[in-house]
């Protein structure tokens, strides 16, 4: 049964966490989705605008086992990891089952070709287009009208955002209220994964809590001051929330 509000959810470092099953996500208009991990945490703390895009969302995902531990260790909630790929197929099945659409905003032109390929062999049933948007950090007003209006001569029942955090993330907060979407969803790498350009860490990597582990490995060059550096920076983040007697009284509340 779909819910009409969002209100399984856990306060977590301050973001409201959803919580449920994806089967339990609110019946509304334009529903907002976000993900959140410890380096999209630490990266919201250094960007006010960021953060005001991941509170604005309607939908918060645990996207990190240091978010489900958070959880866990502040407030005694046990949440489970739904990282952006989990979301993003769970969408595709959905829509495959109901003859639905879905719009790819983001990437390059290449990389979407690839996804239309993959598309059309695993989810056949669902109507699907794109569009590549300028690859610069911030566009024109002509462009971003472009970009709107791509997306709503289609008129898709999900829209994937993937321009990665915390760009894709300020956009589709921006532009929310212009774009016509059911549901509006912020995925980043996951069109990379998707399309084959970046390999996903295996299932055995994920099903550990060491998908992030899997990634370092991968890409330790581009991926070492996320996992390594900011790591640091949110277990202090942590440790102070944890022995914060303002958080103590929030995590009361929640309970």
């Amino acid at each position: 049964m779909m819910l009409t509000e969002v209100d399984s959810k856990v306060l977590c470092l301050g973001y409201p966490i959803y919580k449920s099953s994806l089967d339990n996500l609110p019946l509304k208009s334009k529903l907002l989705v976000s993900t959140i991990n410890q380096y999209s945490y630490c990266i919201a703390e250094e960007d006010a605008d960021f953060k005001k895009a991941l509170l604005g969302s309607d939908v918060i995902l645990p996207d990190g086992v240091g978010i489900t531990l958070a959880a866990k260790w502040l407030n005694g909630t046990s949440i489970k990891k739904v990282a952006g790929a989990d979301f993003h197929e769970y969408q595709l099945k959905r829509l495959n089952e109901n003859h639905g659409s879905c719009f790819y905003l983001g990437a390059s032109s290449d990389t979407l070709a690839k996804i239309e390929s993959r598309l059309k062999g695993e989810y056949p049933n669902i109507r699907f287009a794109s569009y590549a948007p300028p690859f610069k950090s911030q566009f024109t007003d002509e462009e971003n009208l472009s970009m709107i209006e791509a997306v709503n001569s289609f008129d898709p029942d999900v829209l994937f955002v993937g321009m990665t955090a915390p760009k894709q993330e300020k956009w589709s907060h921006a532009h929310k209220n212009l774009l016509n979407a059911k549901i509006i969803c912020c995925i980043g790498a996951v069109f990379d994964f998707y399309a084959g350009t970046v390999e996903r860490p295996s299932k055995v990597w994920r099903d550990l809590g060491l998908e992030w582990l899997g990634r370092l490995v991968k890409e330790p060059k581009r991926m070492s001051k996320r996992y390594l550096y900011y790591g640091v920076v949110y277990a202090v983040h942590l440790g102070r929330a944890k022995f914060s007697t303002e958080y103590e009284m929030i995590g009361k509340e929640v309970r």
